[in-house]
């Protein structure tokens, strides 16, 4: 499948916000109850402090937040900070979604622009937009978005400039008219999340193709069963075996962020080389997913993209 091929834009005679906003909601929850998903919590696994029904109430209660990014071009940080006080006002699991909600932000306000003015479009439409709505964000954005990370309680690595430790940051930012966009170059060699918006979402996309092709058995046909669930689990493997886990970097280090992803390639190197199918290593992947969370190793990261492409795959139409 190709990022250029196009798909038509649902009408349902609902407003067109709250079709973007419902496949928010829905990309959020399809992801978090899928399992099993090394390390993460979903529909059978909780952390101590944070459980699945905490990813749930975070998802539901996004929903005018993701309506008013869909009609809107500007105000990005202003937008993911209305999310993130929405999110943990509604539970007590603390940051469950922050990652997915960066990505999930523009991309909204890309659909927005996108399918109001055709009924046709393509992925690579649709994150083409949303890369020039984010290289489009100003200081205020990224002030706004500097105001989130005491809310979402999200821990971040150390940096010598702009550092959120400073108290004098946000007006360096100011004196220095820096972007949200910079804000993200300067972060996206150690923030997977960051590197999203400066590389045009390229994984998110990525995603959405495996979810889609998955769906239609065009991925390893007649390997992964045409599930809604088994589909998400693979994806999350797929993106994980390829990219290093900056959650898991931030929380531990890059040898163990690299050695999960390791694992997750092995994994799926069984599926690829040998004539088992992804159901013949359900046990592996349980096997997996009990180590990385007695280690307390979560790929959230990896989580964050893969629900951003299944919000893409939703808008394109996908359904299960």
């Amino acid at each position: 499948m190709s990022q250029k091929q196009s798909f038509t834009v649902r009408r349902d005679g609902y407003p067109l916000r709250s079709y973007i906003a419902r496949c928010a909601q829905l990309a959020m929850c399809l992801e978090v109850s899928a399992s099993p998903k090394p390390g993460n919590i979903d529909r059978h696994d909780d952390y101590e402090d944070t459980r699945y029904e905490h990813f749930l109430a975070s998802a539901i209660s996004m929903y005018p937040v993701m309506e008013e990014a869909a009609e809107s071009l500007h105000g990005a940080g202003e937008l993911i900070k209305k999310a993130v006080k929405e999110s943990v006002s509604w539970q007590n699991g603390g940051n469950t979604h922050f990652g997915a909600i960066i990505l999930l932000v523009p991309l909204a306000m890309a659909a927005g622009k996108t399918f109001d003015q055709k009924d046709m479009f393509t992925i690579d439409e649709l994150t083409k937009c949303a890369h020039n709505i984010v290289k489009n964000t100003d200081t205020s954005d990224a002030i706004e978005f500097y105001g989130c990370f005491d809310t979402a309680g999200v821990k971040v690595n150390p940096v010598d400039e702009f550092s959120l430790q400073d108290e004098r940051a946000t007006n360096e930012l100011t004196e220095k008219n820096v972007s949200l966009y910079e804000l993200m170059e300067i972060a996206k060699e150690y923030d997977l999340i960051a590197n999203e918006w400066v590389s045009g979402f390229k994984r998110c996309a990525d995603c959405a193709e495996i979810i889609i092709g998955g769906l239609q058995d065009r991925i390893l046909p007649g390997k992964i069963d045409v599930d809604i669930n088994d589909v998400v689990v693979y994806s999350f493997l797929k993106i994980l075996s390829e990219n290093e886990d900056t959650f898991i970097t931030t929380k531990f280090d890059s040898k163990t962020a690299l050695t999960v992803s390791s694992q997750a390639k092995s994994l799926l190197q069984n599926i690829y080389s040998k004539e088992v199918n992804f159901t013949d290593i359900k046990a592996s992947i349980e096997k997996m997913d009990a180590e990385l969370l007695e280690k307390k190793i979560n790929p959230g990261s990896t989580a964050d993209i893969v629900i951003a492409g299944i919000f893409i795959a939703l808008l394109a139409g996908v359904r299960y």
